[in-house]
């Protein structure tokens, strides 16, 4: 049986578009990415208790890696690339909304800033690679921030001298 134009061997039409032809790396970047937005959203609601904001991104990536994975191609690097991207995202988020929260910020603007934050983040996923890009620099930002914090109690140091 030879292909013809459009069709499969199988007599199957092919499906339009690109989505079909990028494969399994794609859709673990898809997972990555949407984990990872899932993340940052569960930072934002439940930034305070951190333990808990990495545990529920990392059962919501989960859940995200198994949904893509029986939607297409990806096997187990999608439901791993999910739990990952989770709590990269929370972890990266938490450091922000901690902060957010300790200089003044409301709990319920800085939830409602952090979920349009995540929406940006989950359509970004869709784009190739950048999915992989947002589990790096969403960690990377958590450290640089960690970094930039002043010691707690310089201003009294200073003034004993």
């Amino acid at each position: 049986m030879t292909a013809r134009a459009g069709y499969e061997t199988n007599d199957e039409p092919l499906a339009p578009g690109t989505l079909r032809g990028m494969g399994g790396w794609y859709w673990i970047g898809v997972s990555v990415g949407l984990g990872a937005g899932a993340g940052v959203l569960v930072a934002g609601v439940a930034a305070r208790v951190v333990a808990l904001a990495l545990l529920l991104a990392a059962a919501a990536g989960l859940g995200l890696g198994f949904a893509i994975d029986g939607w297409q191609p990806g096997g187990w690097g999608d439901v791993v690339g999910g739990t990952v991207g989770g709590l990269a995202g929370a972890f990266g988020a938490a450091q922000v909304v901690r902060g957010a929260l300790r200089r003044g910020g409301t709990s319920g603007g800085t939830a409602t800033l952090v979920a349009g934050a995540a929406l940006v983040a989950a359509a970004l996923a869709w784009v190739p690679v950048l999915g992989y890009l947002e589990a790096l620099a969403l960690p990377l930002l958590a450290a640089r921030l960690r970094r930039r914090l002043p010691e707690r109690y310089a201003g009294l140091r200073t003034l004993a001298k």
